[in-house]
């Protein structure tokens, strides 16, 4: 058990830290938890500002300790010198039996003795003053409070450089800058806790909560932590990708955002991924060393368990986890607002509109208070642009109307060519899309709006617009491009409700991805008929000529021998060819689908294509006789397709799939393909003694020998093949127990949920009133 001994060597590492990611408000928190701990007391808190020298304080017995930190992260020792030089009149009238004084600073023996000269009486011994060093010796000695403090902890020496390491091989293109961003900002709260807690007990988390309130946050953040002790992080776009990768020798995190905004609200959609979400589910669970991250907004969750058989069963509601807005007290909001300033380094001007405005009051108890208006408000380029006594008015009107943030910069302070780029990313996938990907419906799009609106364009016009909008509109990180804020696309779709501008763009689009994306959009804008729908569609008559050309495959250029998928399937292009042809009647699009059904070029796979084939043959065969006549040529080539699946190299889950497609659509389908479909299944079961090789998950091996007791009667197998199937798996299950790890918890703890605390307006202005003028 190598692997075992090297995990245990790595399960809590001695960390140092510069808590430059801590805010003076996170490390007076740090200072109470930890000096507390270390003298076996409890501290009871004051809030940042003007404290009157105390941050802490302790009675017992008649006696009273005083406690004070002073991060200074930024400022020398002379800054330090002269913030104790005004503090003390504030000490010697307190008059503590104890005085206790922690800074972030590191200091020398003179420097302690010089801030021991200047404290007076009060400081019993010089060691009761805690410089950096002090402060990480603690830490070292009580990891409890390590563990407890998320943003210290994913901060510490060498942390950042683990989390880089393990998510390097991802597409999630995490860079240090995005680290230290969102650690930076982020307001210590009992989600992270409460996130970590669950998915120890039973391995699945789903964040859930309206839009703007975190859960991507937590989620990352989360993920940041499991990727500190070296779990792999699996970032996944599809239950394919999870189902593909989930590897029992390896600790692994798999992070799925936005699940349910990725499957369009109906029925067929759901029943796709119904039987794979519950099954994939069932695997982590069993799994030791598997965790399962996924995010949600609530109404669509909501909305999805009303449709779905497995969202909505008792067996599958595992880990409901609902992040509201409400449960951040008023204390947690205003540290987030606090955070964010700080870190953003937000002048003195404008943030002392907001305190002497009260606006600070009024944006921390706003109804519609979101971390992500606060994101988008405190960006230094958007600072920059408003003037400092029109910032409390332009806050509270974000949070007034959440998308206006986003109008004025779009509308006047960017040309045409960058707002083209936008209008492509809309189309583009929600969650970005690689340059090279974005730059092909880009360059068609930008030209026909160009010429439509007799705009000038020239063939720097993408490099220019990228430039133009990123650290704005858009993030570029290793080749990626993706909004900055979710809003971004939440304003464009408010934006683009002209059916007329939206018609424009149909002129340009290259793609089908990107046509499907616009068409969807176009059909929810208020007071478009099926007439205007068809009208649009007369622009994505070329597509159906080139849907067999689009090649759902790109080769990885910095990758031999990796391709990466950026495309649809055949069986959904052919399903959406069929219903613009039904509602545009126009021939092309049903020629393009039998076209690409009947091409010698196009490949159908088990794993892409294999359950959708048995439905889509069924509707066909099931529709009105007009249609069915029309449509047959189309059904053949069809068929031969799905019989070209069934004959191909199938796993026992492929098969299975397939199967469950076609057993209750006997009726319409051709007679033969439920004998194809057993065939097949008493064919993989023969074979699987020899192609277990690339299977490294227990839990999914277990499930093999569930289906084959399950099918293998039903499908013609034979008592000796489904022993000689069994034998196999129980071997390569011993096989993988010898090199699989032990479960690990996740170390870091997050902290408790708080105790009810007090946090009235005068707690309010003080925190906010420690940013003016003061060192950090």
């Amino acid at each position: 058990m190598l692997y075992q001994s090297v995990a245990r060597s790595l399960e809590w590492p001695e960390l140092t830290f510069s808590f430059d990611a801590l805010s003076p408000a996170d490390f007076e928190d740090l200072s109470r938890d930890l000096i507390g701990r270390e003298l076996s007391v409890r501290f009871e808190a004051f809030g940042p500002g003007p404290d009157g020298g105390m941050d802490g304080r302790h009675a017992a017995a008649g006696k009273r300790t005083i406690l004070q930190a002073k991060h200074y992260r930024l400022s020398d020792f002379n800054g330090l010198a002269r913030a104790m030089t005004a503090e003390r009149a504030s000490i010697e009238t307190l008059k503590p039996d104890r005085y206790l004084l922690t800074t972030s600073r590191p200091l020398t023996p003179l420097n302690k003795d010089r801030l021991a000269m200047t404290i007076g009486p009060a400081l019993r011994n010089k060691a009761d003053i805690f410089g950096n060093e002090d402060i990480n010796a603690l830490l070292r000695k009580h990891t409890d409070v390590q563990k407890s403090h998320v943003k210290l902890w994913l901060s510490g020496a060498g942390m950042l450089e683990r989390v880089l390491h393990a998510a390097a091989h991802n597409f999630t293109m995490l860079t240090e800058e995005d680290i230290k961003a969102k650690v930076r900002v982020y307001a210590e709260n009992p989600s992270f806790k409460a996130g970590r807690d669950i998915l120890e007990q039973i391995h699945v988390l789903i964040v859930s909560g309206p839009p703007g309130v975190g859960k991507t946050t937590l989620a990352q953040l989360l993920c940041y932590a499991y990727l500190a002790e070296d779990w792999e992080l699996v970032a996944i776009r599809s239950l394919d990708d999870a189902l593909a990768h989930l590897d029992d020798s390896k600790r692994q995190v798999f992070f799925f955002d936005d699940f349910l905004g990725r499957i369009a609200l109906d029925a067929r959609a759901l029943s796709n991924q119904d039987s794979d979400l519950a099954r994939f589910i069932s695997r982590v669970r069993r799994t030791p060393n598997a965790r399962f991250i996924l995010t949600t907004r609530a109404y669509i969750y909501e909305e999805a368990r009303l449709q779905s058989e497995a969202l909505s069963s008792k067996s599958f509601d595992v880990a409901s986890y609902v992040l509201d807005v409400g449960i951040y007290t008023r204390r947690i909001r205003a540290r987030i607002l606090y955070n964010h300033l700080i870190f953003a380094g937000a002048s003195e001007a404008h943030i002392q509109e907001l305190v002497k405005n009260g606006a600070i009051k009024q944006i921390v108890d706003h109804e519609h208070y979101s971390p992500r208006i606060v994101q988008a408000l405190t960006d230094v380029e958007r600072m920059e642009e408003i003037k400092p006594a029109d910032y409390p008015r332009e806050f509270i009107s974000a949070l007034n109307d959440p998308l206006s943030i986003w109008d004025k910069p779009f509308r006047t302070h960017i040309a045409s060519r960058c707002r083209h780029l936008l209008f492509a990313m809309f189309v583009s996938n929600e969650h970005g899309v690689e340059i090279e990907d974005l730059e092909e419906v880009y360059t068609p799009l930008h030209q026909a709006m160009s010429r439509s609106f007799a705009l000038p364009f020239g063939p720097k016009d993408f490099e220019e617009a990228l430039r133009t909008l990123e650290g704005s509109f858009i993030t570029i990180s290793n080749k990626h491009v993706s909004f900055t804020n979710p809003s971004v696309r939440d304003y464009l779709a408010r934006y683009l409700s002209d059916p007329v501008l939206v018609g424009v763009m149909a002129q340009g689009i290259a793609t089908l991805y990107s046509a499907r994306a616009l068409y969807d959009h176009f059909k929810k804008i208020p007071g478009v008929s099926k007439s205007n729908q068809a009208n649009l569609l007369l622009s994505f008559i070329p597509l159906a000529a080139r849907a067999k050309d689009e090649d759902p495959w790109k080769v990885i250029s910095d990758g031999p021998g990796r391709r990466r998928w950026v495309g649809m399937s055949y069986s959904d292009r052919v399903e959406l060819l069929r219903s613009w042809w039904k509602i545009s009647k126009r021939d092309e699009f049903l020629d393009g689908a039998v076209e690409m059904t009947s091409s010698s070029t196009v490949w159908f796979t088990a794993w892409a294509d294999g359950r959708s084939l048995p439905r889509l043959i069924a509707s066909l065969r099931a529709a009105p006789k007009a249609e069915r006549e029309r449509t047959k040529p189309l059904v053949e080539a069809l068929e031969e397709r799905l019989t070209q699946v069934l004959y191909s190299d199938l796993k026992l889950d492929d098969v299975q799939r397939i199967r469950g497609e076609i057993t209750p659509r006997k009726g319409h389908l051709a007679p033969d393909f439920d004998w194809k479909v057993n065939s097949a299944a008493n064919r993989v079961i023969a074979e699987i003694p020899d192609n277990l090789d690339h299977v490294d998950s227990e839990s999914i091996l277990e499930d093999y020998v569930s289906l084959i007791a399950q099918l293998g009667p039903i499908v013609g197998s034979t008592q000796a093949e489904m022993d000689r199937a069994e034998a196999a798996i129980t071997a390569r299950i011993n096989l993988l127990r010898e090199a699989t790890p032990e479960e690990d918890e996740l170390s870091v703890q997050g902290d408790n949920e708080p105790e009810t605390d007090r946090f009235d307006d005068d707690d309010l202005r003080n925190l906010f009133a420690s940013l003016l003028g003061a060192p950090v």
